[in-house]
């Protein structure tokens, strides 16, 4: 294949733009497809491809192309013709590739290989914290994380069946696989932008990870239950709750970001998800709702080491402190918001991590100092093992 220079141009601004500037991949990735019409869907998955690409190997590339991480555009540029040496590029002679010389990084990329940190692309102390948290599962892991993710979808009940979701999927020729491990679960076997469809417009379904899916069953809901999703963001959980529920009962979707709980009842309006009422996190919440809950829901934020598959710059944006903090939220969530519960009910909590010490350490700890609560099931969901998201879903009970 022919290397077009306004591609590559493309490949390196969206590097500069996440790696460097910090901007969200997914946002940045899509603002930029945007931005040119006249590039075709060769184009466009050439550009997002090699993006996510040097985004997940920035450290390998780097290397092979003599430096390290991408701190510059021209670092940038290196390590993008490395990378496209290594697939059996010959490399134009623009002056950004002058000096780069095809066996040197061969060289370098077998050198590669005798070091964790640069196959597996990851800085030092997220490999000694992975080894450490994981022991001898964390290369699998980290292997089964750097690939990429699958298309999902959960098929909404409240607008359609999986029937329906299926005929329209053969109608449009897109490939699909029925998943087994969720009822919801359709597996998309090729790349396809859904969110256009008329189907997905109409509320037919929702994209969501198999892992995910598994956490609003979990709760054991029924309907006319009153259900609280603490933690709710934008919302997918909840309404999946709703589905479940059967559109009976009321959930309470609380959150401390107004912009994601606007996108939840945007989102709930297309679902038909009509039992659902939006609350902004205020300081006094918990205690207003005390002991109101039938079921509660503590999808927690978390350092989303399960979810890198999806989103592979929080590798470079995830430090030791941060991943501290996340823990101590977790900590504080678990003690405050476990108040809003019922005696009897059902609390669960979840993490799209894979560390021990946002998961069932954490569960331990709560255990230890809530006397009133058991653990009555948990969950851990390995990509390794299953080739989904990474996920820990553990059912705790109210006793008195």
């Amino acid at each position: 294949m022919r290397l077009h220079r306004n591609l590559c141009e493309a490949v390196v601004a969206g590097l500069e733009q996440i790696l460097i500037q910090g901007a969200h991949a997914g946002y940045a990735i899509d603002t930029l497809l945007g931005s040119n019409k006249k590039w075709g869907a060769r184009d466009r998955n050439f550009i997002a491809d090699h993006i996510y690409t040097l985004i997940r190997y920035q450290r390998l590339y780097g290397y092979a192309a003599g430096g390290d991480y991408i701190d510059t555009p021209a670092e940038a540029w290196h390590a993008l013709g490395a990378y496209l040496i290594a697939i059996g590029h010959e490399l134009p002679a623009w002056p950004e590739w002058a000096g780069l010389d095809a066996d040197t990084v061969h060289s370098r990329l077998a050198a590669a290989q005798q070091q964790h940190t640069l196959t597996a692309s990851l800085p030092d102390w997220l490999d000694h914290r992975g080894a450490k948290e994981l022991d001898g599962r964390w290369a699998a892991e980290i292997a089964a994380l750097n690939a990429q993710a699958p298309l999902c979808i959960r098929v909404n009940p409240l607008r359609a069946t999986r029937e329906a979701v299926a005929d329209f999927l053969r109608s449009e020729q897109v490939p699909f696989t029925l998943s087994l491990s969720a009822p919801d679960a359709i597996i998309i076997d090729s790349r396809r932008n859904l969110r256009t469809s008329y189907a997905y417009r109409s509320g037919w379904f929702e994209v969501q990870d198999v892992s995910s899916q598994l956490v609003a069953p979990a709760l054991d809901v029924s309907a006319g239950m009153t259900v609280i999703d603490a933690c709710a963001g934008a919302g997918g959980k909840t309404m999946h709750l709703a589905a479940l529920m059967h559109n009976k009962g009321r959930i309470t979707a609380i959150d401390i970001y107004p912009d994601k709980l606007r996108e939840l009842e945007s989102r709930a309006r297309r679902n038909d998800a009509k039992i659902i009422r939006t609350l902004l996190y205020t300081d006094s919440l918990e205690h207003t709702l005390r002991g109101t809950a039938d079921r509660l829901l503590l999808d927690v934020p978390c350092s989303g080491m399960g979810v890198l598959r999806r989103h592979p710059d929080t590798k470079w944006k995830l430090t030791s402190d941060l991943l501290d903090q996340y823990i101590t939220a977790q900590q504080d969530i678990l003690r405050r918001y476990s108040i809003m519960l019922k005696p009897g009910g059902i609390m669960v909590y979840a993490t799209c991590s894979i560390f021990p010490s946002e998961n069932e350490k954490q569960v331990q700890a709560f255990l230890a100092d809530h006397l009133s609560f058991a653990m009555i099931g948990e969950q851990k969901v390995s990509p390794a093992e299953t080739g989904f998201d990474g996920f820990y879903i553990c059912r705790l009970q109210r006793t008195k």
